[in-house]
């Protein structure tokens, strides 16, 4: 069955776990003591309606507080399709996890509260979006039961949305509006008639026949997560070579040049445990043998040999800042590509990206918590990468600190 992942990102209060919640709930995807723990803690709370956000709030400082703090992935099934659905945080300081959330996501629902409209917060989100690509968006004008299901007030916020796209440098990227009421289920899993006014689709509705792109047109990446040795006489001289395809599709017979080694070879076979194939598309885990008996290694990557892509030494990335310690010139870091490490420095701080599209703020020269920066690097060896809106496998990377070996930074090259 197909499977759809999604990203959920709104400010506080703006109804994210509400929505999946009741999503969760209209497509009878919560177990029956799931269901009874919602009915229960609503009752205790005095709620005269069932409290949907507790569903998803994974964490006690979660429900404690009622926002969300850490991504949190529910799944769920209709008869079309399965849904993962990364929740994400709508605060400020928690911008490096919805960066996470989103990275991954091949649509996403920016939630607005009808009662306030496009807020600061609102650019972020929109703005994170842009940043990762992320190509279907949803705009959901939450708690329109709260404004008496006034149609002015939703074209008034789908107005200053189209204002704030129009900043945007991603023509490719699709805004779908569509008002709703999560607390009541208003146009969530099924069309509601309190807005006669509305035309469109439910959200459910809209994702159910979403059909996302499949990056056929991206050049094919096969990044090599192991080597495959067995240790038996019968496969004596087997060299597999084990790892998931990105981008397009790999055959059979493809002429491969190995990154960086630069040597080259054809694929003999594409298996999947016992089985052989002559093609296997992207997304897929496979092992492959080549024809040559050619040095590869993890980390190494396998293109196309009519697709190799640019070399250098330095780069240049938009980088989410997620550690503690500051990123300022000078400090070296591991750069990971795929499953390749290489000992990075930073050159240079462009600037501060303002995620409200109000500009770059080119006067600071370090990079804090949460930040968004151009950041400069000068690499220790050359790499083979490709820009973020091109391939994103190829074009995306993290930040390693090697002296507490924890993620510091998530890079996006161009």
């Amino acid at each position: 069955m197909e499977v759809l992942k999604i990203a959920t990102a709104g400010s506080v209060d703006d109804g994210k776990s509400t929505l999946i919640g009741r999503l969760l709930y209209d497509t009878k995807s919560l177990t029956d003591d799931k269901l009874e723990a919602i009915e229960r803690n609503s009752k205790k709370k005095g709620y005269d309606y069932l409290d949907f956000s507790l569903a998803t709030d994974g964490l006690v400082a979660e429900r404690e507080q009622g926002i969300t703090i850490d991504v949190a992935h529910i799944y769920f099934s209709t008869k079309k399709k399965s849904y993962i659905i990364a929740d994400t945080p709508g605060h400020v300081e928690y911008t490096r996890n919805m960066v996470t959330g989103a990275s991954q996501a091949q649509a996403s629902i920016i939630l607005i509260d009808a009662r306030k409209g496009v807020i600061e917060q609102t650019y972020r989100h929109f703005f994170i979006n842009n940043l990762l690509r992320v190509k279907h968006v949803i705009v959901a004008v939450n708690k329109m039961d709260l404004v008496d299901y006034d149609q002015q007030v939703f074209e008034n916020i789908k107005a200053d949305f189209e204002k704030l796209n129009a900043q945007s440098s991603y023509d490719d990227q699709q805004i779908t509006f569509i008002p709703i009421s999560a607390l009541k289920g208003d146009n969530v899993a099924k069309e509601t008639n309190v807005m006669s006014w509305y035309d469109g689709v439910s959200v459910l509705d809209y994702l159910e026949e979403l059909q996302p792109e499949q990056d056929e047109l991206t050049a094919a990446r096969f990044p090599v997560q192991t080597v495959i040795r067995p240790k038996k006489d019968e496969f004596h001289d087997y060299r597999g070579y084990a790892g998931k395809i990105y981008g397009s599709s790999l055959k059979v017979g493809d002429a491969v040049t190995v990154l960086p080694s630069l040597t080259s070879s054809k694929i003999k076979t594409i298996e999947f445990f016992n089985e052989q194939y002559d093609e296997a598309i992207a997304g897929s885990s496979v092992s492959i043998t080549l024809e040559d008996d050619i040095n590869v290694t993890r980390g190494d990557v396998l293109v196309k040999s009519d697709e190799v892509p640019q070399s250098s030494k330095t780069l240049k990335a938009a980088v989410c800042w997620m550690d503690g310690k500051a990123l300022v010139p000078g400090a070296k870091y591991e750069i990971q590509h795929n499953s390749n490490r290489i000992l990075a420095k930073i050159d240079s701080i462009e600037s501060i990206i303002a995620t409200d599209y109000s500009g770059e703020d080119t006067s600071k020269n370090q990079l804090t918590l949460n930040e968004i920066g151009k950041v400069n690097f000068k690499l220790s060896k050359n790499l083979f990468f490709d820009n973020y809106a091109d391939n994103k496998a190829g074009g995306s990377f993290i930040l390693i600190d090697t002296q507490s070996n924890t993620t510091a930074g998530v890079g996006f090259i161009g």
